[in-house]
């Protein structure tokens, strides 16, 4: 089995040409199925998984209190995996064909009001290199609603002072996004002033680097967001895609288009963009609802 999670995997990497982070969501998810097989039914070949199995391994997920987006993940990786392998002619029949996933309650994500945004930005100190650093990191996702994992990829000749862009490349995709003056100010700083602390003499192009100037992680920036949440009193749950999604509110708060918001932010579906202009339409509800005479 595992042979066949490999070579599915280089499907997705070679021919679909799918996002790092989806082959690795993929393979995470198809390796759990792949324990629970070997492990709980002793199976060990793709050609021997039958629907009931499946059904099977699903029970196995609710029943240890797996959340449902996480079931409704671990189905889609499933029918991705067996229709692959029944084109390929691995298997005959697709078990998967008729896998239904649980029903997700679709929430909406944590978004920052302007003046928490605001509260944030203004935590890291710029009388120290990484407070400069910090300053520039935060100032730039704000500015572009770029993913955190394009953030710590970025290197420096992806962006344009200039011209205040920045280009976030991936496979073959490429996307330019612009940012305004105050986040050009934040990178100008920590270039000319901050970054050659970090990465001293070493010859790399990676844009931010942690203290030892290695490339940035997600793990490190989340560490970071988590310190400056706390020093600005924001209770609410932050996490690295907050700032992405706060980003993309206010700008559809602000009567951005979402064609140009799907744009930047990269979506491939459009509504994935439009959960923002929902968000808008509930908001203004809101203020109706506690403001209008007579409501």
């Amino acid at each position: 089995m595992e042979n066949e999670i490999q070579n599915f995997i280089s499907y997705l990497h070679n021919t679909k040409k799918t996002s790092g982070n989806t082959e690795v969501s993929y393979e995470r998810d198809l390796k759990k199925m792949m324990r629970y097989f070997e492990g709980e039914q002793h199976i060990t070949e793709v050609s021997r998984i039958t629907e009931t199995n499946l059904n099977s391994y699903m029970l196995y997920l609710e029943n240890r209190h797996f959340a449902p987006s996480t079931v409704s993940r671990s189905v889609a990786s499933m029918r991705a995996f067996f229709q692959y392998l029944t084109r390929e002619r691995v298997i005959d029949k697709d078990p998967s064909e008729h896998l239904k996933p649980p029903k997700v309650e679709k929430k909406m994500p944590e978004v920052l009001t302007v003046r928490e945004v605001d509260l944030l930005l203004a935590q890291p100190s710029q009388e120290t290199p990484k407070g400069i650093r910090d300053k520039a990191m935060l100032e730039l996702l704000y500015a572009t609603g770029i993913r955190v994992s394009e953030l710590i990829h970025l290197t420096w000749p992806d962006v344009n002072l200039s011209m205040g862009y920045i280009t976030c490349r991936e496979r073959d995709k490429e996307r330019v996004i612009p940012f305004g003056s105050v986040a050009r100010r934040a990178l100008h700083h920590y270039l000319a002033d901050a970054r050659k602390v970090f990465v001293g003499d070493q010859e790399t192009e990676v844009l931010f680097t942690n203290c030892s100037g290695k490339p940035m992680s997600r793990q490190g920036f989340w560490k970071i967001l988590k310190g400056y949440a706390a020093s600005a009193g924001i209770e609410k749950d932050i996490t690295p895609h907050t700032l992405r999604h706060s980003f993309a509110a206010h700008l559809i708060q602000n009567g951005a288009d979402v064609r140009s918001v799907q744009e930047m932010m990269g979506h491939s579906d459009i509504s994935t963009t439009q959960m923002y202009v929902n968000m808008n339409v509930y908001k203004i509800r809101d203020v109706y609802a506690k403001t209008h005479p007579r409501n």
